[in-house]
């Protein structure tokens, strides 16, 4: 597989925390879900982190994700970047986890897996060439970090990312290496 044309810095990719939906095991995609207690804590744990180096920071346009940005980072700015929402699933957002169809297979008035890539790939692409020698940190969804993986690590999605967590997708030469911060 070949991978994508890497962005011009490394970046920082973090999930929001726990919703309402995570905790039900729903289905959520594009539907505005807010964040369970538990999440609110796990990105407000996040404002005491130790960055490695200056930050700006994006993102996705949903409510959980821009509430844990808001608690992570009190009294910060952030840029909203429609192409760091989640996958929409079409029929499927609402449903049970198990009934989510295989990540190849375009639900019905949902997003195909290969638009969802391009989308991640021109917006983690322009977040970074415009990042001016910040680490620009991306408050996104699971999705998100898994087609970055795609395109840029393994070229597998890998497992399902933790909440509020951060993960360095650090470039190294010609290639990015994942690690949590």
């Amino acid at each position: 597989m070949t991978l994508a044309p890497l962005p011009s810095c490394s970046f920082c990719l973090v999930r929001h925390g726990e919703t309402t939906a995570n905790a039900d095991d729903i289905i959520a995609g594009v539907t505005d879900v807010s964040l369970t207690h538990l999440g609110r804590d796990q990105a407000r744990a996040l404002a005491v982190k130790t960055w490695p180096k200056p930050t700006s920071i994006h993102v996705s346009p949903l409510v959980r994700a821009r509430d844990s940005a808001q608690l992570a980072f009190p009294n910060r700015e952030f840029d909203i970047h429609d192409g760091l929402r989640e996958r929409d699933w079409g029929v499927f957002e609402g449903q049970p986890l198990s009934a989510q169809p295989a990540r190849a297979a375009t639900p019905d008035q949902g997003e195909s897996w290969p638009d969802m890539l391009l989308r991640v790939q021109n917006t983690i692409t322009l977040i970074c060439a415009t990042s001016d020698g910040t680490l620009p940190v991306l408050v996104c969804h699971s999705g998100i970090i898994r087609a970055a993986r795609v395109l840029w690590t393994t070229g597998d999605v890998g497992p399902r990312p933790p909440n509020a967590i951060p993960l360095l997708f650090e470039r190294n030469g010609n290639t990015i290496l994942e690690k949590t911060l």
